[in-house]
């Protein structure tokens, strides 16, 4: 998105955390800031102050026209110091709901209410754009009343690079059904390694590989000690972190995601422009990546039994596998391709800058 702003001849700046890739980012004439107090966990009252002085004084130093914010954390506290440093125009956007909505402790209702609430009052502005990727997501926020219908923007996702993610024919060997996401238990991890136990259980079929790391900073993550003693027992493979993702799916047959709640998952999307079939659950932005039988199968949430008999009939039929492959990189290239989205956003920002 910032590429395309710059493209477009805004003066486009990133504030975000920078690990490996800023040299990169700088190569392509964009600016940035970094952040270095902004966590995405929960810190003490002063270290989340300091968090939200920090993107203050960025704003004030870049004096932004327009701010996209992306996630829960950065939506709050960036909607305040958008607020604070006066900038009328604002973007912010959901790739999913998140934990917050998928835990099922009800203790967490309780924030689920108060975030709804403060989230209603940061975006009571009319400049105040909401983007969701999935419908079910946007019925929620209409039916709690957090904005008006006329602020909330459906975006299908962040879009694929489809030159990247080509199709391409399966690997030879065992069939390798792969889960590419962080290693987070409500991406169905518990029921992918329980699929991997029975579907094996006799004879092994086919190759379970998990793509991904542990995220320390989401209460869901799946300890590193665990999953290399599901590897150790034979049940999984791990392949760890990987950026060269167009790669991994080339190896792969299946691509199956299980999670509890989504918002349009971009790994699934990746899949199918690379021609790979799709088995993931029934549920939030997940069913939006898949139309039932054509480009890979819906399954209930936390039911390893119906993934086990989706991926028993996709493992056991590689003229299905082919068939859906191909249906899905036709929705990828209709709906979902990278520069159907970055159009669409462009378009909200030129609205919002060019609104009295």
């Amino acid at each position: 998105m910032a590429k395309a702003a710059r493209d477009s001849g805004w003066d486009a700046a990133l504030t975000t955390r920078i690990s490996n890739l800023k040299k990169d980012i700088l190569r392509e004439n964009i600016k940035i800031f970094q952040l270095k107090k902004f966590k995405r966990r929960i810190q003490s009252p002063l270290k989340e102050l300091n968090s939200l002085l920090e993107l203050l004084t960025i704003y004030r130093k870049f004096r932004p026209d327009i701010v996209h914010h992306v996630a829960f954390k950065p939506v709050i506290y960036g909607t305040i110091a958008a607020r604070l440093t006066g900038v009328d125009s604002i973007v912010n956007a959901f790739a999913g709901l998140g934990f917050l909505f998928t835990s099922e402790n009800k203790n967490m209702v309780f924030f689920q209410r108060v975030t709804l609430l403060l989230l209603k009052f940061l975006f009571k502005s009319k400049k105040v754009r909401l983007i969701l990727q999935n419908t079910d997501d946007l019925h929620l926020m209409l039916s709690h009343d957090v904005v008006r219908k006329d602020q909330l923007v459906l975006i299908p996702g962040s879009g694929v690079d489809t030159q990247s993610f080509k199709p391409c024919p399966e690997p030879l060997g065992l069939p390798v059904v792969l889960l590419p996401s962080r290693m987070l238990w409500d991406k169905g991890v518990k029921e992918f390694v329980q699929a991997a136990n029975l579907l094996n259980f006799d004879d092994r079929i086919a190759r379970f590989v998990l793509v991904g790391a542990p995220d320390q900073e989401n209460p869901a993550s799946i300890s590193t000690d665990l999953i290399k003693k599901w590897e150790s027992d034979g049940v999984i493979e791990w392949w760890g972190y990987r950026s060269d993702m167009s790669e991994v799916y080339a190896k792969s047959h299946i691509v199956c995601l299980p999670s509890y709640r989504e918002g349009l998952p971009k790994v699934l999307l990746e899949a199918a422009s690379t021609g790979r079939p799709i088995i993931t659950t029934n549920t939030q932005g997940c069913k939006d990546a898949v139309c039932q039988g054509v480009n890979g199968f819906l399954v209930p949430v936390r039911d390893a039994e119906a993934l086990v008999d989706a991926l028993r009939t996709l493992l056991s039929d590689p003229e299905l596998r082919s068939s859906m492959g191909m249906r899905g990189r036709e929705l990828v290239m209709k709906e979902f391709s990278q520069e159907k989205i970055v159009r669409k956003t462009m378009e909200l920002y030129n609205s919002l800058v060019n609104e009295i």
